[in-house]
């Protein structure tokens, strides 16, 4: 299982948010390039960086401080926000990210997911936002009626990278990883899955250990920042456990 630093852009900044509320941003750092390379340098295997003024607007907001990510580091770097194109697509892998996620256009546009899908293979990841199970899109601001496992079986055989759940509602909350509805979705399709939202603790990582669904990462934000999970011994335990071995 891979731990996936999370990297939130709000105008330039490193922030995080409360359940996806723009209006709550916690900032934490003024250049993401710095807090990249702390991560990078903490032995960070992957980063997973989102541009959040890009999923609320279309379009790439925070270019510039992604660019500088991407230059600052050597590790692998999992983008999306904003991203609704196959031009936008092949234009950040050209420029050095290893993974684009699509959310918004997973519902909205599927068959440009399913072209990204065929165009890059290994190199897309969906993210599945949910808010009491449905998809939310349009940096979550809007929810719709189709459900997280409904959503993930349309593309389970289309050559995804990841899927990666977040529950919406523990999202920046501290509040524990929902692990019951992401193991649920691993086991109930084949593409590898990611978990977000609500990490709070090494506890977190234990359980999605435990529930034996072959959850392939976890990303954390908050708890990172706040102290409250170190990296290092977050890695340390993935390490001793065999969780960081090859393929998870």
């Amino acid at each position: 299982m891979i731990l996936y630093p999370a990297i939130d852009l709000k105008d330039g900044a490193v922030v995080r948010l409360a359940r996806g509320a723009m209006e709550a941003a916690t900032k934490y750092a003024d250049d993401p390039a710095a807090q990249a390379r702390s991560f990078a340098a903490a032995g960070a295997e992957w980063l997973h960086v989102v541009d959040l003024d890009g999923a609320v607007s279309g379009r790439p907001v925070n270019a510039s401080a992604v660019a500088a990510i991407l230059s600052a580091v050597k590790i692998p770097v999992q983008l999306g926000g904003g991203i609704r194109s196959m031009e936008r697509a092949e234009s950040w892998l050209e420029q050095g990210a290893a993974r684009i996620v699509l959310g918004t256009a997973a519902l909205k546009a599927p068959d440009f997911v399913r072209a990204a899908c065929r165009a890059f293979p290994g190199r897309i990841a969906i993210g599945l936002d949910a808010r009491a199970g449905k998809v939310a899109v349009e940096g979550w601001a809007e929810t719709g009626d189709v459900t997280v496992t409904e959503l993930a079986k349309r593309f389970e055989n289309e050559g995804a990278a990841a899927l990666i759940h977040t529950d919406i509602e523990r999202d920046g909350m501290l509040s524990g990883v929902n692990v019951a509805a992401t193991a649920a979705l691993a086991r109930a399709v084949k593409v590898p899955v990611i978990a977000s939202g609500g990490v709070a603790s090494l506890d977190d990582l234990r359980a999605l250990m435990a529930a034996n669904a072959g959850i392939a990462g976890v990303i954390s934000g908050r708890a990172l920042y706040d102290g409250r999970l170190g990296l290092g011994e977050a890695l340390a335990l993935l390490r001793e456990s065999g969780a960081t071995r090859p393929g998870n």
